[in-house]
């Protein structure tokens, strides 16, 4: 069993989704892991050591994560740490790997406006349709707002006290 990596890192670069022979894709989403310290004698924040990892993930996700995510974004992610190995010019490389399972935006640095995708809208789920291509975010921009809330969100207006 491989072990599992849950934590709150930042895109080091943007997802690049590509194909493989079979027409599945796939998107390598590089990240790197820091922990942050309150220097109390400078009462400034520093950085310690960095974890830097290239994640992958398959499918529905890779297609949805290359259309959400960019550089500089922090995420929260979960996945299966694995070796990467591989030859090249004879000499034998290794590195670890993330197979990633989940991933979102960190919330408490974005703004964030949730649409089911198309396979989602095909199965018959519902929920709200996501906007026409020409309606995206600008390419790099991390906290985006699109339009009022659906008219069906209960949440949107009334009581302030939840309805249960």
């Amino acid at each position: 069993m491989l072990p599992t990596l849950t934590g709150v890192g930042r895109l080091t670069a943007d997802p690049e989704l590509r194909f493989t022979q079979a027409g599945k894709a796939v998107a390598s989403i590089p990240l790197a892991f820091n922990s942050r310290r309150l220097n109390k004698q400078t009462n400034q924040w520093e950085d310690g050591d960095v974890f830097y990892i290239r994640g992958s993930v398959w499918e529905r996700l890779a297609e949805n994560a290359t259309e959400t995510l960019a550089k500089g974004m922090e995420v929260i992610v979960t996945g299966e740490i694995r070796t990467e190995s591989w030859e090249k010019d004879g000499q034998k490389h290794e590195r670890p790997a993330l197979l990633i399972r989940s991933i979102a935006p960190n919330l408490a640095f974005a703004i964030a406006q949730v649409f089911k995708d198309a396979a989602s809208q095909q199965n018959g789920q519902g929920g709200q349709q996501r906007p026409p291509q020409n309606q995206q975010r600008p390419q790099g921009q991390q906290q985006y707002r699109q339009g009022p809330p659906p008219q069906d969100d209960p949440w949107a207006t009334g009581p302030t006290e939840p309805p249960f």
